[in-house]
């Protein structure tokens, strides 16, 4: 006889009872920890750090606590979901050399304008924009450069606004100055979003009622839409303090003091690099990798991606590529490495007890026509089975005694709670990481809005996972 999803939601929970009890002692209420630091609410008054909005990051702050405390104070650090930098770059502030991975374009192109920036010449790239903005040429009749929207990102802006931005791009595309034009696209890529009608919300872009399009019933006013030349004049401005000024240094004292670390960063997927990358070269791993929420990176960083010129299929293929965390993602063919590291890994992932009951009763809800979306069950397997190589294969690349630091978020699928840390901790002993405690914050989150309705308000474990390697593997 089949079993209901009831029956299995029973079993379900009790194994998840059982996991945390293995875990217990290792649950580590940490006070030093909030949704601020381990977030971009963090970032958003500290210098360079707040240019660009990437809310699914964390905070300079939680990387320097995390350094404090792990003891990473030199070598050389990778981070395989970079972001917009944060780790990288605040390892570079402390002379500690970093190596990212990252797959969106847009980030990408974040952390090396970044670090342009900070290698150049301040005072002499920060009188060119200063000059540009001044000049208002945008402003001026002349030729224009079209934005080519995708279906998603159609009339984003008002129309003088879209004006203004094409006049922009011409502007800067006839620059004789490669340099200062890619600066200037990056001060475009850092206030598109509050210059449209847009706001990154999760799984999509959410839309102003006065943008015309179709939108939800709720009617949503994301306050002030930024005119053009304001937010330029902000941007520009925000970043020239910066530069002149880091830390309440002079440009001159800056010039004296600061020895960075080197930064190198690898485009691409690190489910693709990481295989590549020397064994036991890196003395640390801090990062934060999707969460396993259905949210989408290429819908709401779609104006980002559009501005740097990707179109419709470019969008679907990087979709595929990343991750597995939205119910489009399909199974990575090419994760099929015939190695002992792979088939070790594979194990650890088809074995898991708790992880297995999760996957039998989302495809049973599925089957019970109780998911809203089908796609779900296979979300999560993949999400798993790829983190599961990326464990294995950190194991192998990290030195001994090298801390990984994991930011996630548990999740909650048809009113059952995922343990997203946990089992990725079991993954983590599989490979041969001493699980040294798993900081939790304080305060977690909420499950959402339908999930409430239908199953009750509970609070979700929000954790950081400190791992270590302590012995080479045999």
């Amino acid at each position: 006889m089949e079993r209901s999803s009831d029956i299995l939601k029973i079993k379900l929970e009790q194994a998840d009872r059982e996991l945390y009890q293995k875990y217990a002692p290792l649950l580590v209420v940490n006070p030093d920890l909030n949704r601020k630091l381990v977030s971009f609410q963090g970032n958003k008054h500290e210098s360079e750090s707040r240019w660009c909005k990437y809310k699914e990051g964390f905070s300079s702050t939680l990387v320097r606590y995390i350094f404090d405390n792990t003891g990473i104070q030199s070598g050389r650090v990778l981070d395989p979901f970079s972001g917009s930098g944060t780790t990288l770059f605040t390892a570079c502030d402390r002379g500690i050399d970093s190596v990212g991975i990252e797959l969106l374009p847009s980030s990408a192109e974040m952390i090396e304008v970044r670090q342009f920036l900070r290698t150049s010449h301040r005072e002499e790239i920060t009188k060119k924009l200063r000059d540009f903005k001044n000049s208002r040429i945008w402003e001026q009749s002349g030729d224009r450069i079209s934005f080519h929207y995708l279906k998603i990102t159609q009339n984003a802006f008002p129309v003088e606004t879209k004006q203004a931005l094409e006049r922009y791009l011409y502007e800067i595309s006839v620059l004789s100055d490669r340099n200062l034009s890619r600066v200037l696209r990056f001060v475009l890529l850092c206030i598109l979003e509050s210059i449209s009608y847009t706001r990154k919300d999760g799984q999509y872009l959410r839309w102003d009622w006065r943008s015309g399009r179709n939108v939800r019933k709720t009617k949503f006013d994301k306050g002030k839409i930024l005119g053009f030349t304001e937010a330029i004049d902000r941007k520009i401005e925000e970043i020239y303090s910066d530069l002149l000024e880091k830390n309440g240094r002079s440009f001159a004292d800056e010039i004296e003091a600061y020895k960075p670390g080197n930064l190198q960063l690898l485009k691409g997927s690190c489910l693709d690099i990481f295989p590549a990358l020397e064994s036991s070269s890196f003395d640390g791993l801090v990062t934060s990798p999707p969460y396993c929420n259905r949210y989408d990176y290429t819908r709401t960083y779609a104006l980002e991606l559009n501005l740097l010129g990707l179109g419709e299929e470019d969008i679907k293929n990087l979709r595929q590529t990343m991750l597995s965390c939205t119910v489009e993602n399909r199974e990575k063919e090419n994760l099929n490495h015939k190695n002992s590291e792979y088939e070790r890994a594979i194990l650890s992932w088809q074995s898991h007890p708790l992880l297995n009951l999760i996957f039998e009763y989302l495809e049973q809800c599925r089957e019970e026509k109780k998911l809203n979306n089908t796609g779900i069950p296979r979300m999560v397997q993949n999400y798993f089975k790829e983190m599961v190589m990326i464990i294995f294969t950190a194991f192998r690349i990290l030195k001994q005694n090298a801390p990984f630091v994991m930011v996630n978020d548990n999740v909650r699928y048809q009113g059952v709670h995922i343990p997203v840390d946990l089992i990725l901790s079991d993954f983590a002993k599989d490979a041969g990481l001493e699980i040294e405690k798993i900081w939790v914050l304080p305060r977690g989150k909420g499950n959402s809005s339908q999930q409430m309705g239908r199953h009750g308000r509970e609070e979700i474990r929000k954790s950081v996972y400190v791992w270590r390697k302590l012995a080479i593997q045999e």
